[in-house]
């Protein structure tokens, strides 16, 4: 199968090399909003590890309540595809501004909302459905954040460097997560008391200061001129997309397709060390304390906000593609080894594995991510096209990656190998999309 030409019409709107002031404010604004959805969702999968099941679902026996609140989490990405669906439509029709504006409306209002939330000691079965309603509107929310995030500042930045600025974005959600992961470190050390009874709301509450700065500055942002250009040339030639989503899957469903496998490996590393590899860690048969886990996972995760800006010059120097399918492989060969690590019941071994996935794979996949993506769609559906591939694999990969591995390992009686089959199986499909990938021509 051949896919055809996706060649950006707007191409020609970023006639130099240097960032604009309105492009970096663009960057800093992207930028702000991606460490703010990663925190809250790390935040969330955090919880789910330790918290969420003792104090929503107290009444079931501790392996069902692990799994139940995993459950939650997963939840939360199943809202993801139509939160990209409809913002992204917003975007391609009416401006990435009010698009990225609504999203972090919603995600402020869910997660600040489960800080808040009584637990079922308090109100009964209440708690879980309001946890599920909010976990569905921060998935909703979230859900064309970091789709917007990468379009806006592809569409700024300068045609040679879209590699690089892209990946400034995708090294943010590493820093979510160790903004996450080392808050719920520093309540739980308050104590178990504490952390079941008001600790565990502060991470939640403390989004408020993030959200109302990240409001602030999107309130400022401009139009991007590649967007604006293919809006003026549509209306030139009478050729306006009406709606966005019909015309991407009359013409971009093979880019559709290409986008949501190139991703599966990069979302099931990505969401079994942030979010799984604290319960396996923690768990009776492995046995490492809470704390020590915590701050493997943060310490870990910190490797990747440096490094990914790499992987993004790299793909702009060798292709996104070639970048990509570098880091999906990478995480293939790595996928036994880091499970096997996470096992070992030794905190260095442990931030060893975190380290590997964050220090060799997610850069990789994140730094070339960005410039893979948005390459793949013209500008005036690139928002709906992004959103719908990615969060479509959000909803069917990151979301239930966690889920997953945690039954594969009850499956298997505490081994991790069939887990880390599962992880092996996702990267290797992001191998195989990138090189059918190459059959579509890209700007790198």
């Amino acid at each position: 199968m051949t896919l055809k030409s996706t060649q950006p019409e707007a191409r020609q709107s970023a006639p130099t090399e240097i960032l604009t002031q309105a492009g970096r404010r663009a960057v800093f604004a992207a930028v702000l909003g991606t460490v703010i959805e990663w925190y809250d969702y790390a935040l969330y999968g955090a919880a789910a590890g330790l918290v969420i099941a003792p104090l929503f679902f107290s009444e079931s026996v501790p392996e069902a309540a692990s799994m139940m609140a995993f459950a939650t989490f997963a939840v939360g990405f199943v809202a993801r595809p139509l939160g990209g669906v409809i913002v992204g439509h917003i975007g391609d029709k009416h401006g990435r501004r009010p698009a990225m504006m609504l999203t972090i409306i919603l995600m402020g209002v869910a997660t600040v909302g489960v800080g808040l939330l009584p637990t079922s000691m308090a109100i009964g079965a209440a708690a879980p459905i309001l946890l599920i309603f909010l976990r569905l509107l921060q998935g909703f929310g979230a859900g064309a954040e970091l789709a917007g995030a990468m379009t806006l500042v592809a569409e700024f930045a300068p045609p040679k460097r879209r590699g690089f600025y892209t990946s400034l974005v995708l090294s943010s959600p590493p820093a979510g997560i160790a903004f996450a992961t080392f808050a719920f470190f520093a309540v739980s050390s308050l104590g178990t008391e504490a952390l079941l009874g008001w600790a565990w709301r502060v991470p939640f509450l403390v989004s408020a200061v993030l959200f109302f700065l990240a409001l602030y500055i999107r309130n400022r942002l401009e139009e991007t001129p590649e967007y604006s250009a293919a809006v003026q040339k549509a209306q030139t030639e009478r050729t306006k997309t009406k709606l966005p989503l019909r015309d991407v899957l009359a013409k971009d469903w093979r880019q559709v397709l290409v986008g949501f496998f190139s991703i599966t490996g990069h979302n099931a590393m990505n969401y079994i060390l942030a979010v799984y590899a604290l319960t396996l860690m923690t768990s009776p048969l492995v046995g490492l304390d809470k704390s020590a886990a915590l701050l493997a996972v943060t310490l870990g995760s910190l490797v990747s906000i440096g490094l990914t800006p790499l992987g993004g010059w790299f793909s702009d120097r060798f292709g996104a593609p070639r970048v990509l399918l570098f880091g999906s492989l990478m995480g293939a060969a790595l996928a036994y080894p880091i499970f096997a690590l996470l096992a070992a019941g030794n905190f260095t071994l442990a931030f060893t594995a975190i380290a590997l996935g964050y220090g060799l794979v997610i850069p990789a996949t994140s730094g070339a991510q960005g410039a893979f993506l948005t390459n793949l769609f013209p500008a005036q559906r690139r928002l709906t096209g992004i959103g719908l591939a990615r969060e479509t694999n959000g909803a069917l990969v990151a979301g239930f990656s966690p889920l997953i591995a945690a039954a594969l390992v009850a499956a298997a009686d505490g081994q991790t190998h069939l887990a880390a089959g599962y992880l092996l199986a996702c990267c290797l499909a992001s191998a195989i999309a990138v090189m059918i990938s190459t059959k579509l021509r890209t700007n790198n």
